[in-house]
């Protein structure tokens, strides 16, 4: 099975409203590896790995977030 390693940097308002733990959540559900991390400029990075489907399916989850976030960007490249 084919793996891919993904690493996305997601800005707004991504701090302070659950997005780490609900990233771990949906990406848990694809069957995806996943750690959420705050950075101190107010960005969460996300590492993925697992099938390529289902890490593209979490980082376009990035995009959105959950109901309390903002996202006004997310940055993608092979980790």
């Amino acid at each position: 099975m084919e793996r891919v390693r993904k690493r996305a940097l997601v800005s707004g308002r991504v701090q302070g409203v659950f997005f780490r733990a609900t990233c771990d959540r949906v990406a848990s559900s694809e069957g995806v590896e996943c750690r959420a991390t705050n950075l101190d400029d107010g960005r969460v990075e996300v590492l993925l790995e697992g099938a390529p489907d289902a890490v593209n399916r979490v980082i376009e989850w990035c995009h959105e977030g959950p109901p309390h976030a903002h996202v006004t960007g997310v940055e993608v490249t092979d980790a």
